[in-house]
């Protein structure tokens, strides 16, 4: 009983740790072609025969930095300085859910990005705790730039539609690369519920949100790297 205590409370942690940083040092430079939630998805309509997942993976140098400024604006604001999590949005969206008038998370673009690729979407404590460990991983190895990567990448962004290259072309008819600003803000305005949200067909709701995220993107100074410089 005592070894097994040991293995326990010992060597299978140990295991853990360093499985999950070899895995997210890998994903320091290889790309994400399959995340948890493209398998579910798949699971989940696997009797609608209309379905399919579409994505192509682009290096952030191919994607236009109107998409980056319209996700950090309207996603994550400090998402340049914190060093993944923004602890004061946290604590407003649990006052917010406290009081019944929650409207948004306080879920970092780095925080978004350890869920995306490394875990399935279902909400309990035990899932954020492992998000926590893995946005403190990838922030510990992937630059900003990386994470920004492999979020734009990776983001669900319509039914079946995942990362902003299948977006671009699916919405817009034209490539991540070529990305206009109000086309960039309206794939950011659906990012909260894009199975039900169209960038392409934007309701009055997400053309004013839309509207919003560019007005809010004169407000914020972006880092260099968001230009390819």
């Amino acid at each position: 009983m005592g070894r097994l205590s040991r293995l326990l409370l010992i060597k299978l942690p140990l295991a853990f740790f360093v499985l999950t940083f070899l895995w997210a040092l890998i994903l320091r430079w290889c790309p994400v072609y399959v995340t948890p939630l493209m398998i579910q998805r798949t699971i989940e309509y696997r009797g609608d025969k209309n379905y399919h997942i579409h994505k192509t993976w682009v290096p952030y140098k191919r994607i236009s930095p109107e998409m980056a400024r319209a996700v950090i604006a309207s996603e994550d604001n400090l998402f340049d300085k914190h060093s993944g999590f923004d602890w004061k949005a946290i604590k407003q969206a649990q006052k917010e859910y406290e009081s019944g008038k929650r409207r948004r998370g306080g879920s970092t673009i780095s925080q978004q990005t350890a869920k995306n690729v490394f875990l399935l979407p279902h909400r309990s404590m035990v899932r954020k705790g492992f998000e926590a460990y893995f946005t403190v991983l990838i922030e510990f190895l992937w630059s900003k730039e990386r994470i920004m990567e492999v979020y734009l990448n990776v983001a669900e962004m319509g039914k079946g539609i995942f990362g902003v290259e299948a977006a671009a072309e699916h919405h817009f008819g034209t490539s991540a690369a070529k990305l206009t600003r109000r086309q960039s803000c309206l794939i950011a305005a659906c990012l909260p519920n894009p199975q039900k949200r169209n960038a392409g067909k934007p309701s009055s709701y997400i053309s004013r949100r839309a509207s919003d995220i560019a007005s809010l993107e004169s407000k914020i100074g972006y880092p260099d790297w968001v230009y390819h410089k």
